[in-house]
Parts: C-alpha cells; structure tokens; sequence
C-alpha cells in the first residue's frame, strides 16, 4: 500500500497528472457542453491511431502519457451530461474517489484478515439495502460482478432451495424444472437457464401487457401447463424496471401466484430498485418485501459506478454459503483467532472479488440518504419535462407515457408527417429513421442516445435519465439536435 501510494504521488508530479485530467475532461464532475462526448473512428481507424501492438521493448514515459490521452480522447465520455445510451450515466465525485482506494490497494474479499475495511463495508451496505427493501426479519447477500450473475445466483439458489441434492447428484438426480419470466424480461435469465443446465426450452415466457408488465393471470396459467406436464415449477423471475421500456410487474399479484405454487420469487431490480430510495416513487415496486430475493444495480440510478451490483436473498439459515461453499481450507480455516463469520467468501461462486460496495458505502455516507432519494426524484421529474416537451413538438411522439425514466418516442422528419398521422404510428414505414440520426450524431459527438424495434413497433428512441447534472436545457437540446440531424430525411 506504501509503495502503490509513493508511486502515485510520484506520477502526480512527474506527469502532472491532475492538471491533464482536468484538461482532458474525462473525470470531470460535469465537463463542459463543448466537449464531444464521444470523437467517432471506425475500428480500423481506432487500431491505427493506438498502435495496439505488443512489443519486446518497453515505452518511454512520454509516450506512455500519449498512450493515455489517446485512450481518453477516443473513449466515450459516459460521464457527460449528453450521454444518454445505457442505464448508467454521470459521475459521483465521491464513487470515483472510492475507486481510486480500492484500485490502490487491490484488495480481494474472501477473508476479513486480507480485506478487513471491505468487507464490513459490504456487509453495512448490503443490511441498509435489505431494510430498505423490508426484510424485517433480515437477510443475506453479496456483491456480483453484474447484475447478469445475480440473475444467475437466483436461479442456482432458487433451483439449491427446491432441490438441495443438485449440488452433490448433478442434474441427472433432478427433475425437469421450469421457470417463469416475462417477454420483457432481461435476456439473462435465458442465458442463466442455458448456462446452469436448465435449458432455454424450459423458461416459460409470460405475455405482457401493453405496458411490458407481466399479466399475473397468464403467469398462473404457464404454472399450471408445467404441472399438466410432470414437470417441477420452481420459481419466477419478476422485472422491476425493463430495460427498454421501463416497465414494473405487479410484485403483490405475481407474490401471491408463488405462495399458492410453493414458488422462489426473484426479482431483477438492477434498473428500477433505485425508485425504493424515493419515499414518492417507492410505490413503482409495491410488494418487493415479498421477494425470496433480489437483484439491484446501485451503478445505474444511484451512479455508484460501474460496477456496483448486490444480490440478496430473504433468508437467515446460510443458504448462499450452502449453495455455493467449497470449504477450501487454505483460506476458509475454522480455528482462526478472529471470528470466522466475517469471511464471507465462501458464499460467492467467484475466489477473487472486487470490493465493489465501498465506492457505494463511501458515496451514500458522503450524500446520505436524503441525496440519494433526491437524484432519483430528480431523474424522475426530469423524465416528466421531457415527456411533456415531447408532447408539444411537431414531428415528436411518445410510444407511451413513462414510468420511469426511460423516455421512447419517435422522431418524424417533415416529408413522413403525413404518413404517420393516424393511430398506426408504429407500423409505418420508416424504421430507418432512428439508425440514421443515431449515426449521424456519433460522427458529430454531441451526443448519445439509444434506439430500438420493440415488438410491433418501429424504431424508436430509448432516453434514458439518470444523471443529476442533466438539466431541462439538455432535454431542449436533446430534441434540437434530433430534428436537426434528422429533418432532411
């Protein structure tokens, strides 16, 4: 730690590193609108300017510090206010300054002895986050490297608790199991299903509304066919917060299907779990405290910093260490002279972990609670704005209201108006719209912002709002800069 800390203090000076920062806008808590918030090379290009080769002999310094520019300057600025392309955005001074210590000292949490800070940090953030969510009698979890793998440590968990002999007697002592999730449902549950052996054929995809929530009658129906079948229903997969229309299914109703069918609940709140930090917005995942576990991403809304990804689960009996330990006595000792309950490691599929809640415990203690309830609330009112802008501009409409803080909408150059006045706006015929603005605002820089076809629906534009350094003059500029680049098509 010495030395990592002499090294850096060195580099400060020797490169002045801070001032090159500062210039280069790629930290800055809310850099300035001139800057580009990506400069566009083709791969081609890209490989060229940053000479990627490997060679025997190593650089000298001021070439190194180009290496360093170069890689700031064509990286996307994800901290800029402009950028609107993920469920993540914005940059918490607090969360970088966490980064910067964790990367320093390079811890890895298994054991308390090696990483004592750490780990009490995560077990603080991980007990605020299951009171937040209403586990009065307590819970568990641990910190994910995505909100993919807290996905996949729900089904393995939820799949352990059903049939606890699958972690001795493999899948050929097993039933076929099957489980339930939503069309609008991330696309790693799939990928969870295929990779611990369940199969894609056995996930059952409930219909949705024309909102993207999950249509509690139409779950119970998809319960009752696997039964019809002699196969073993075993849990659900709820979304609280769908990636592209931000949607949230109805928690209490899905709830009371799994009490009826002896059913693991699950839900994916990587996106929308922020809301619970909003007493005004909490409403959006009524029923979340009946969850046998949840995911929840504190690097989207809350800006925490990639990544920041906690999975926890309603239980007080040590599931997680049963589903998941391997007993390794070169790490996992019983006859320590501390107590042995602080190594959690044991709990997580992973050896080595990153600290990944201290940027997280560092921010909320900097901000508080009442900061964090007010970037949400924040996010959600600027959302709002945007709606109702969207509203009054012509050649703008909404593909529905929001309820969250994904805005879609589509754009309609002046010479397709006519086209798309009546109520098919989502079938008529210029799906190319959306690509070619987007293309032509990543050549320019001045922006980002996603799109997609959704269903029925021709593409569209996904805004998303997380950062509180947006501000209503970047809403305004946002549709400006669409029509702008767009109105010639």
């Amino acid at each position: 730690h010495h030395i990592s800390v002499h090294t850096f203090r060195c580099s400060l000076h020797r490169c002045t590193l801070q001032k090159y920062v500062q210039t280069e806008y790629a930290f800055e808590k809310c850099p300035p609108c001139s800057v580009f918030v990506c400069e566009w090379r083709s791969p081609e290009q890209l490989k060229d300017l940053l000479d990627l080769e490997l060679r025997e002999g190593g650089e000298a310094h001021p070439q190194i510090l180009q290496r360093c520019r170069d890689a700031i300057r064509y990286s996307v600025k994800t901290g800029h206010p402009r950028f609107f392309n993920q469920l993540y955005a914005g940059m918490d001074p607090y969360s970088l300054v966490g980064r910067f210590i964790t990367e320093a000292i390079n811890p890895s949490l298994y054991t308390y002895e090696v990483a004592p800070v750490f780990l009490l940090t995560e077990e603080a953030v991980l007990q605020k986050m299951i009171e937040i969510i209403g586990w009065q009698e307590g819970g568990d979890g641990i910190f994910s490297p995505g909100g993919s793998v807290s996905n996949m440590y729900a089904v393995n968990v939820a799949r352990y608790h059903h049939c606890p002999d699958v972690k001795v007697l493999g899948l050929s002592a097993l039933p076929r199991l099957v489980m339930f999730t939503s069309q609008e449902c991330h696309y790693s549950v799939a990928k969870a299903a295929a990779f611990l052996g369940i199969g894609t054929n056995n996930v059952y995809v409930i219909p949705s509304d024309k909102r993207g929530k999950m249509i509690p009658a139409e779950f119970e129906k998809q319960v009752q066919r696997a039964k019809d079948e002699g196969a073993l229903p075993f849990m659900v997969n709820a979304t609280a917060g769908t990636t592209v229309l931000g949607a949230f299914d109805p928690l209490e109703e899905i709830a009371d299907i799994c009490e009826r069918h002896n059913l693991w609940m699950h839900v994916d709140a990587c996106w929308g779990g922020g809301a619970l930090m909003s007493k005004k917005h909490r409403y959006l995942l009524q029923g979340i405290h009946r969850a046998n576990s949840v995911a929840w991403n504190p690097h989207k809304m809350l800006m925490a910093g990639l990544q920041c990804c906690a999975f926890m689960v309603r239980d007080k009996t040590n599931l997680l260490q049963r589903c998941h330990s391997a007993q390794a006595s070169y790490l996992f000792q019983q006859d320590k002279f501390y107590d042995v309950s602080y190594d959690t490691g044991d709990k997580s599929i992973q050896c080595s972990r990153k600290p990944d809640a201290f940027k997280f415990w560092l921010m909320w203690k900097a901000i508080g609670t009442k900061g964090l309830e007010e970037r949400v609330e924040r996010a959600l009112a600027m959302a709002r704005y945007l709606a109702e802008e969207i509203k009054k501009r012509d050649g703008f409409r909404l593909v529905m209201e929001p309820e969250y803080t994904n805005v879609c909408f589509w754009y309609i150059p002046p010479s397709l108006r006519d086209m798309a006045d009546g109520p098919d706006v989502c079938t008529t015929p210029y799906p190319q719209v959306a690509p070619v603005v987007k293309e032509r605002m990543m050549k320019k820089g001045s922006m980002m912002v996603g799109y997609q076809p959704h269903g029925d629906k021709a593409n569209f534009f996904r805004q998303i709002i997380i950062s509180p350094q947006v501000s209503r003059e970047d809403m305004d500029f946002l549709l400006d800069q669409i029509h702008s680049l767009g109105m010639d098509l």
